[in-house]
This record gives structure tokens, sequence and C-alpha cells, in this order.
């Protein structure tokens, strides 16, 4: 495992991820999005293990879903599951708000 750290404070990663924006960030060779919904912070795979298409051109919906832009496969951004089909599920990466900032934790 290997953690990442974003950021010098809340109000940095606050500025820096806007409500349900959802960012691509490369931690070593890894593409993971992030996205914040209030103040939680998700992290996952940067890509649909349906098809391999890009998440980081998806949407965040109401029920913290991500949706895939491709076929609209919903995923748990909590868990990864997937809520829409019998796809596979998605793989999320853990983040923690700290006084500090962001912490990312590649497993």
């Amino acid at each position: 495992m290997k953690d990442y750290e974003l950021g010098n404070s809340i109000s940095d990663i606050f500025e820096m991820l806007p409500e349900k924006r959802i960012k691509k960030v490369m931690l070593g060779n890894r593409e993971i999005g992030i996205v914040r919904v209030g103040d939680k912070v998700y992290g996952f795979h940067a890509f649909c293990p349906h098809r391999g298409a890009s998440l980081i051109s998806g949407s965040v919906n109401l029920s913290e879903e991500i949706i895939c832009p491709l076929h609209q496969y919903r995923f748990d951004l909590k868990t990864g599951q997937c809520r829409s089909s019998d796809c596979s599920d998605l793989q999320t990466i853990p983040c923690q708000l700290t006084e500090k900032g962001l912490k990312i934790t590649i497993p």
C-alpha cells in the first residue's frame, strides 16, 4: 500500500474539488478519479469495468453513484458495487479528508 497526500488543508481540497465534479489524478502510474460529495471524498479506478470507458467524463447522481457515460451503468461510490446490471464492481480507492488535506491510499 502507498499513501499520497493532496492539498494542505480541507479548504484546499474543497477548492480543488468542486461539488460532484470528477477529477482525474495520476498517482504513480495509476489513473484514478476522485469526486467530492458534500464533505466526503471518493476515489475510484478511472475506467469502467464493463468496456473500459473513462469514468472521468461520467456524472454523479443524488444517490452518490457514478454513472458511466458509455452505457449508463451506475456504481456506488462507497463500495464500487454495480447497481444497474450484472457488470463487475468498480474498484474504489480509500480517501480520507484530514486537517492536512486529502490522504489517498493505493492498495
